[in-house]
């Protein structure tokens, strides 16, 4: 017991909270570099990697099942002091993940075509996001193992280490773009090519990386040869059991992004750039609730694992004010320099003035996705999946995506209509999570599970 106690007194939002902060800061970080080096190369070539972003987004989400899961449970067991049972789901969560990732590749590299071309896509962008899409997709084993690695060290509290592999790989991103778009030290110019290789290569690197301090520092050592000697089928379903309905919600929320995108697709190429470049600039509001979030969703774990419930509930109601402060601060900081940080990306006018008004919305949006950020994670952390799932889908494909079209497309309001579709789903989503949050069936259903292993099992 007095191990346990020590594990849940050592832990502390802000120790958690920064590194995830300048972590997820940098992924952002990342694509908005992607984005900034192309937009001196082509609008269009913004248009065709955002469109083909949108589509891997959704199958990352797939990976998240296996990486939340793993996320929640091994944050669980090192919270009840069940060590080796951690490092068993960790294993067999790495090398799920990865091999998952394999079979979405292949299926990218021959689908990758057919999937722009459904998606609606203007004839000029089809070429560019389907090579994109064939590259970068092809390789999203990297990806789907960079997740998990990350979500393990975050959960064994190495949150720190995982910062210094994302430090790396920007740097790397970074450099390779600088190579391939503008030509540096006589390298060829290969606009999208270049931009999708610089990514691969960083991935790359950083997985091989992260699996080196992953053997080095977890104790103790994970246990590689487990996952050969039989199928490990009591983890596995540990982990579905909780990452599959935590999925369902991702997917959910990627799935109705994709198809208020093909909405977006009708209103023009311009209305496509101008939503990638708000929906870019607009993460950095996002940014400090996803960290609070993941840094919450770890302490959360690791209390409820200990069974200490009422501080498990004020962490999350603590974090949520936080949070939704900031949003706002932030967002509307955003808004106030918005024509500013758009010259940045175009000097086209009419995108700028629309863009600054995303922004002026976007101060509206992100308070309510700090909710969702934040509580769900709770939720999830304590065991309780089912309810965001089903609220989720019941408000993103009943109310955002319906209303979406309503005002964006049939009312010809175009981005700011769909804006405002937003606006009403975050908001609508996550007082609903605050509400079972505050009723706490969450606290039967962690006192309920049978999940936790001890290590004489």
């Amino acid at each position: 017991m007095k191990s346990k106690e020590k594990s849940v007194q050592k832990l502390s939002l802000f120790a958690i909270t920064w590194p995830i902060f300048i972590e997820t800061s940098l992924h952002l970080l990342m694509g908005n570099a992607d984005t900034i080096m192309l937009s001196q190369y082509s609008d269009d070539a913004v248009a065709a990697v955002g469109i083909s972003n949108q589509i891997l987004s959704v199958i990352v989400v797939m990976f998240g099942f296996v990486a939340t899961g793993t996320s929640v449970l091994v944050a669980q067991n090192l919270g009840a002091g069940s060590l080796k049972e951690a490092s068993r789901i960790a294993v067999v969560s790495i090398v799920t993940n990865i091999l998952f990732g394999l079979i979405m590749g292949l299926t990218l590299i021959f689908f990758a075509s057919k999937i722009i071309i459904m998606m609606g896509v203007s004839h000029t962008l089809i070429a560019d996001a389907t090579l994109y899409l064939q590259i970068v997709g092809g390789c999203i084993c990297f990806q789907s193992g960079l997740m998990t690695m990350g979500a393990i060290l975050r959960s064994y509290r190495f949150t720190r280490d995982a910062m210094y592999v994302t430090v790396g790989m920007n740097l790397i991103n970074i450099i390779g773009n600088a190579l391939f778009i503008f030509g540096l030290f006589g390298f060829p110019v290969l606009g999208i090519t270049g931009v999708a290789i610089s990514t691969i290569c960083c991935r790359l690197i950083g997985i091989v990386v992260m699996f080196f301090i992953l053997f080095k520092k977890v104790k103790p050592s994970l246990p590689f040869l487990y996952v050969f000697k039989k199928i490990p089928h009591v983890e596995l379903r540990k982990i579905l059991r909780i990452g599959i309905p935590s999925a369902g919600e991702h997917l959910s929320f990627n799935g109705s992004q994709l198809v208020i995108t093909s909405f977006i697709v009708l209103l023009g190429t311009e209305a496509i750039t101008t939503k990638v470049y708000a929906q870019n600039i607009g993460m950095f509001v996002l940014l400090f609730s996803l960290a609070i979030g993941q840094g919450t969703q770890i302490m959360i774990g690791h209390q409820v694992g200990a069974k200490k419930f009422d501080e498990a509930y004020r962490r999350c109601i603590n974090s949520l004010i936080i949070a939704i402060i900031v949003s706002a601060i932030i967002g509307i900081i955003l808004y106030l320099f918005s024509y500013q940080i758009f010259r940045l990306f175009t000097n086209n006018h009419d995108i700028i003035v629309t863009g600054s008004i995303l922004l002026l919305l976007t101060a509206f949006v992100e308070p309510g996705r700090a909710f969702n950020a934040v509580v769900i994670n709770s939720l999830r952390a304590a065991g309780d999946v089912s309810f965001p799932v089903f609220i989720g889908i019941l408000s993103m494909w009943g109310v955002s995506v319906p209303l979406a079209y309503i005002l964006g497309i049939h009312f010809e309001l175009g981005l700011k209509g769909i804006w405002v579709a937003f606006i009403v789903d975050e908001w609508l989503r996550g007082l609903l999570m605050l509400w079972r949050w505050r009723q706490g069936k969450w606290r039967q259903m962690a006192l309920g599970r049978r999940g936790l292993q001890s290590d004489a099992s």
